[in-house]
């Protein structure tokens, strides 16, 4: 069951502000029924409609692309910049949508579908999804730093769980490292932030994998679909936290 509004943001109908106030505006219907409650959770077998118009059910799609820096993780942008959909609006006619979001200046896997509840499962903490994350950064962690960061560091936004990180290597005449982080929240800018927090901010960042899939040979700006055994393992990790 999804929220009403987010079904509409979804379908690529109207922004979930705009889908809020359609439904306020008394100008959506459920299974032929004018629907004005926001907290309306409606599921794939109700009919929507928006302005007379039904939602057409799209077949369930899902991407993994390889994000360039200076793409955004978005549908649309409003200072019109370049986003992660328009890499795929010339062979690709579903209504995709990123699943959670890699900063501006950030590289690596992002996976994009037409699926909310897939994109819920893969994005919310409680699902305990694997992301990792290779930094450069600019200093050389100290053993204490890193092990606050395994533990979990408060951050302006409350403490974070805990990760695990590795350093990969170091010049200490450069004043440089590159690290190994593993997070399965998705907070804005998290990776960023906490290694900030502990004094040595990140310079370049990539996300090499999702949960067990990685880049496999992709270019950035390339993409490819994932097959359905991959979705269904990505589920089953969702749901049960260990994938045989």
């Amino acid at each position: 069951m999804e929220r009403l509004q987010k079904v509409i943001a979804y379908a690529g109908v109207a922004s979930r502000r705009k889908a809020e106030a359609l439904i306020l505006e008394g100008k959506v219907k459920v299974n032929g029924k004018v629907v004005k409650e926001l907290g309306t959770k409606v599921s794939t077998s109700d009919t929507i409609e928006v302005n007379g118009v039904k939602l057409e059910k799209e077949d369930k799609v899902y991407f993994l692309l390889y994000k360039p820096r200076g793409v955004i993780s978005a549908v649309t942008d409003d200072k019109g910049r370049k986003t992660v959909t328009d890499l795929f609006k010339k062979h690709v006619t579903e209504r995709i949508f990123p699943v959670g979001r890699l900063d501006y200046d950030t590289s690596g896997l992002l996976l994009l579908t037409n699926d909310g509840e897939f994109a819920y499962q893969m994005t919310h903490p409680k699902f305990k999804i694997d992301k990792t994350y290779i930094a450069r950064v600019k200093g050389v962690p100290t053993i204490e730093g890193l092990k606050k960061l395994q533990r979990g560091i408060k951050l302006e936004d409350g403490k974070t769980a805990p990760a695990k990180v590795s350093m990969t290597s170091f010049d200490e005449k450069a004043g440089k490292a590159i690290c190994e982080i593993t997070i399965h929240e998705g907070r804005n800018r998290q990776v960023r932030r906490m290694f900030e927090a502990i004094g040595t901010p990140v310079v370049k960042l990539k996300r090499e994998r999702f949960a067990f899939l990685d880049l496999g040979g992709l270019v950035p700006g390339e993409y490819r679909q994932l097959t359905k055994h991959e979705v269904k393992l990505l589920r089953v990790l969702a749901d049960t936290g260990k994938i045989d």
